[in-house]
């Protein structure tokens, strides 16, 4: 099979995956292999893997090979699959883009280095980027509260219209409603291409940022299946239903949202749903306590309620 093609038409749900860990803080390929399986048979539209909520600045250059590669292979070109390459020098995106991309990945996400300041200093540093790694697919992320940087609609509109291999436009400034439809409506107007955009915010907007015409969402909600329906059955024109899917899963959607400790929560999520073996999150980082364990339970038990009252599957979970 090909390598799948990354460009303006992506829509659906492009997985954030999560990076398993053995409980002592070894990669867990085996839970990588089982991880892929799950996030296919939920029926995402791609998979981006070593992104923030993947743990990618804490793998050594190897371990993020070695994790790259594994994911690849197990897709086996099924879906796309992005890589985030994000780092504070520009040789170093140069050298990890080059290697995953003679691995087999779709493309590649890059956030700006934190510090940039003006539109101009942004619009330089992208330019430089779609420079050294001349006409690989992009995904560009918009994600202030981690990066500290800040872009204008119409930095973006000069972004996406003078730089080809921009394709996809990760959102995820909070509020960022209005941002979304600002950008939509001068793409209508004719100032440039329509590109893809992509939502992030672990899907807590997600009905919205539909309603306001973007194409799905780059995420990693623990459960990747809800946002895939949601997805599609909004694109199928019953919204009310698509919400109220979405419904279901908010208190969890919420709940993995906090700040430091919702990774944890995500990965124990995936642990009890027999994805990954480890809910570790590798060190420095964030764990549940017993009380963080009682809270889950009883939300992963509301979620189970609200599916019953609409009629649809309820899922298993271990201890």
């Amino acid at each position: 099979m090909a390598t799948p093609i990354l460009d303006e038409s992506a829509k659906g749900v492009f997985i954030i995956s999560a990076t398993p860990f053995q409980t002592d803080g070894a990669l867990d390929l085996e839970s990588t292999d089982r991880m892929v399986d799950y996030y296919l048979g939920a029926g995402v539209s791609g998979i981006t893997i070593l992104g923030v909520m993947g743990e990618a600045p804490k793998l050594t250059p190897d371990e993020a090979m070695s994790f790259c590669k594994r994911v690849l292979a197990r897709v086996n070109d099924h879906v796309p699959v992005v890589v985030g390459v994000s780092a504070p020098s520009l040789g170093s995106i140069e050298s990890l883009t080059s290697k995953v991309m003679g691995a087999g990945a779709s493309g590649v996400m890059v956030a700006p280095i934190p510090g940039l300041r003006t539109d101009k200093q942004i619009e330089n540093y992208f330019y430089d980027v779609c420079e050294i790694i001349c006409d690989i697919p992009i995904v560009l992320q918009d994600y202030p509260p981690s990066t500290g940087v800040y872009f204008s609609v119409e930095l973006l509109n000069k972004l996406f219209a003078d730089l080809p291999n921009l394709k996809i436009l990760k959102h995820e400034e909070a509020p960022g409603l209005q941002k979304i439809t600002q950008f939509r409506a001068d793409e209508a107007k004719g100032n440039r291409r329509r590109v893809s955009v992509l939502v992030g915010n672990g899907g807590l907007y997600l009905p919205q940022e539909l309603n306001r015409n973007v194409d799905g969402a780059m995420t990693g909600f623990a459960f990747a299946e809800m946002m895939v329906q949601v997805c599609a059955i909004h694109a199928a024109g019953k919204v009310e239903e698509a919400e109220d899917l979405f419904d279901a899963y908010l208190p969890l959607v919420r709940h993995e949202q906090q700040i430091g400790i919702g990774l944890a929560i995500r990965k124990e999520v995936l642990r009890r749903r027999g994805v990954i073996a480890c809910a570790v999150t590798r060190k420095p980082g964030p764990s549940i306590d017993t009380v963080d364990g009682i809270e889950l339970t009883a939300l992963l038990n509301r979620l189970n309620r609200n599916l019953e009252a609409l009629g649809k599957d309820l899922y298993n979970y271990s201890d």
